[in-house]
């Protein structure tokens, strides 16, 4: 009987330490491919490459082997489905990002979240999972992170949800969990369920001598926000788990944007003024 077959993708760069946590406590349960940027591509979303090539590459990295695509994230996904993999992956597994995803900024610039995007959209189960430490946006992180408690933890995490998600299917118009771990080091109280923080950055760009970059991130750059967000519960210590749906547009009640459409029609009657 074969193993479920779960796809493995980040954004921080195939080579990333956060990929190889993922990849050893994950493989003990399923058959493992690794895809990736070989490169950081973070912030990059679920943009793809237009009008370059993207060239593919066999490495082999300290959990084994694995794909490098000198794309971006969602790539990387397309690419896994519809040129490399031979059946349908159960699962995709965004992460281990390191570093936090909250918030409906960070849904939609994250390309640890795009890639899950992506795979959703596929109709593939998928879970993005990051742990929440302070980084610059450099690789010099990776290998301090190799024994560090928190990274184990959101490996294990991933693994749980994963093996769930496969069993049960994932909730009821759910396509996507977002699972944030707090830094270890900061202490770990619980779990929780929540949304996304609506809250947008701050300012986020330091001077440079060259001009402006980002700031270095973590927890402390998100704007507060209530108890039930993904930032609050992760700031408190408790591991974040937030549902998201592909649906863009909420149940809509028609009366309420009857006057939307009131605006909008006397223009159509007068198009010929604009020949």
């Amino acid at each position: 009987m074969k193993r479920p077959l779960a796809l493995l993708v980040n954004d921080d760069g195939v080579h990333s330490i956060g990929i190889h946590s993922l990849k050893e406590e994950i493989q003990k349960d399923f058959e493992c491919i690794v895809i990736g940027p070989k490169k950081e591509r973070s912030g990059i979303g679920k943009a793809l490459t237009v009008g370059d090539i993207i060239r593919i590459e066999k490495v082999v990295l300290k959990s084994g082997k694995a794909y490098s695509i000198d794309g971006t994230p969602a790539d990387a996904v397309l690419i896994a489905l519809h040129k490399i993999l031979n059946r349908k992956p159960d699962i995709v597994i965004a992460g281990i990002n390191l570093g936090p995803n909250l918030g409906v900024d960070d849904i939609l610039n994250s390309g640890t979240l795009g890639a899950a995007m992506e795979a959703a959209i596929h109709g593939v189960p998928s879970l993005a999972m990051s742990y929440c430490v302070s980084r610059d946006f450099d690789d010099n992180i990776n290998e301090a992170l190799l024994e560090d408690v928190g990274l184990k933890l959101a490996a294990r995490i991933a693994r749980s949800l994963a093996n769930i998600i496969v069993k049960r299917g994932m909730p009821e118009e759910v396509d996507i969990l977002s699972v944030n771990v707090p830094d270890y080091r900061r202490g770990i109280k619980g779990v929780k369920i929540t949304r996304p923080s609506k809250k947008g950055y701050p300012d986020i760009h330091i001077e440079s001598p060259e001009g402006y970059r980002i700031a270095k991130w973590d927890i402390t750059l998100y704007p507060k926000d209530s108890p039930d967000t993904d930032v609050e519960a992760v700031r408190s210590g408790y591991v974040s788990i937030s549902p998201i749906s592909l649906s863009l547009t909420p149940p809509i009640k028609t009366s309420n944007l009857r006057q939307y459409v009131e605006v909008v029609e006397p223009l159509l009657k007068d198009i010929q003024q604009l020949q």
